[in-house]
């Protein structure tokens, strides 16, 4: 009734209300009301408050459903959902509440995601999708000799994949926590790249917008790879133009052509260079185009991005 009444409430107005030290606090009450889902924790550290949850997160522990073993599986292991009130739900837990907000039967629609995301998994061939083809049929003239993703950033119906969401609240929110775990996902992928392709440059795209947490500087230092690195840097406009909000192809060349800059004139081997997620692919592509016109690469120039667009190279404007 306490927290009912004030609406949020902090751990220490609990302590004060309820008489106990805050090591008995967390440890035989809140842990357990909100595993419950009766309670739902808001915030981070220093500032975290408690609220009562809502109806339909109490239903989704009250209900059972028949689910099979595959669908479940896949789904604990790649749904992903931040709710309106930035919340994290993951797994089957995510889903049904997913299903729930969307007013969809969770049995039918667990099957329609299981049939899904099959259809976008067999782009992928262990563990990159190969962006190479789409590269070509953009652009003129293709100066990566090769271009992979890690996911795609969101599929049909579902929205955002779990990769999809933790890039962008991890860029939003300039949240590091975020920012590392993409890291644990995407290294492997990366090392294997660098093996199979004797890669000894590595080269980051510098962002554009200002933020305090830079992604690429969290993932160039989370990474931790043993290979050069290739010196790209960003020029400083008047008025700073993402990539994201231009429509036109053109523009987008025009942009990367004329505000990255590669400062390095070592001499590589193999170069691998790394983005946050391919719009039109124009940076990448320009990126390696300077590159080449430096004769800075003897051998290929391989482009990997965390996610990309289904649809060939479509805007993904959020990031």
């Amino acid at each position: 009734k306490y927290i009912k009444d004030k609406k949020h409430v902090s751990a220490n107005e609990l302590v004060d209300y309820l008489g106990i030290s805050r090591q008995a606090l967390f440890k035989h009450h809140l842990a357990k009301l909100i595993d419950d889902h009766v309670l739902v924790k808001n915030g981070r550290p220093p500032k975290v408050y408690y609220s009562i949850a809502t109806p339909v997160k109490l239903e989704i522990k009250e209900k059972s459903f028949n689910i099979n073993n595959e669908a479940k599986n896949l789904i604990n292991h790649d749904f992903l959902i931040i709710t309106p009130a930035g919340e994290r739900k993951e797994g089957l837990d995510g889903f049904i509440y997913w299903c729930q907000k969307n007013n969809l039967p969770l049995e039918k629609t667990t099957e329609e995601y299981l049939k899904t995301f099959k259809k976008y998994e067999k782009y992928k061939k262990d563990g990159l999708i190969d962006s190479e083809e789409k590269l070509k049929s953009t652009f003129k003239n293709v100066f990566l000799d090769k271009l992979f993703y890690i996911d795609f950033y969101s599929i049909e119906r579902f929205g955002k994949t779990k990769l999809g969401q933790l890039l962008l609240y991890a860029k939003q929110s300039q949240n590091k926590k975020l920012m590392q775990e993409i890291v644990g996902i995407i290294k492997p992928n990366i090392d294997k790249i660098i093996k199979k392709f004797k890669i000894d440059g590595v080269g980051f795209i510098p962002p554009t917008v200002k933020r305090e947490t830079q992604l690429m500087k969290v993932l160039e230092k989370g990474l931790n790879l043993h290979s050069r690195k290739v010196e790209i840097i960003k020029i400083k406009t008047a008025v700073a133009v993402p990539q994201k909000t231009l429509n036109k192809l053109v523009d987008r060349i025009e942009n990367a052509k004329n505000t990255i800059i590669v400062s390095d004139n070592s001499s590589f081997n193999n170069i691998l260079l790394i983005d946050d997620a391919v719009g039109s692919g124009a940076t990448l592509n320009e990126t390696a185009k300077k590159i080449r016109d430096k004769k800075m690469c003897q051998g290929k120039i391989i482009g990997i991005t965390i996610t990309g667009s289904f649809n060939g190279f479509d805007v993904i404007s959020e990031v």
